[in-house]
């Protein structure tokens, strides 16, 4: 497992700016455009933009084009996509 701040940076559920820019691998201006304009995942707190991990990773999949799989117990069906 990682170890120092770089690893637990990484792991962070809720990210700064600095942070998620890292962790998108974009820079800060960039994710601070992309948050004011709505095209990523994000949220003020007080007047500080803030990432969740697990919103933009889902954010990440989608623009990606990445199918998640649906776990399903044996004996019981899948979940039906909702029509578009």
């Amino acid at each position: 497992m990682a170890t120092g701040t770089q690893g637990q940076l990484a792991l962070r559920e809720v990210m700064d700016i600095r942070q998620a820019a890292d962790y998108l691998g974009i820079s800060g201006d960039t994710l601070y455009r992309y948050a004011s304009e709505g095209f990523v995942p994000a949220f003020k707190l007080g007047n500080r933009w803030r990432f969740r991990k697990s919103l933009l990773d889902s954010w990440m999949d989608e623009k990606s084009g990445v199918v998640p799989k649906v776990m399903v117990e044996p004996g019981k069906k899948k979940p039906v996509a909702s029509a578009r």
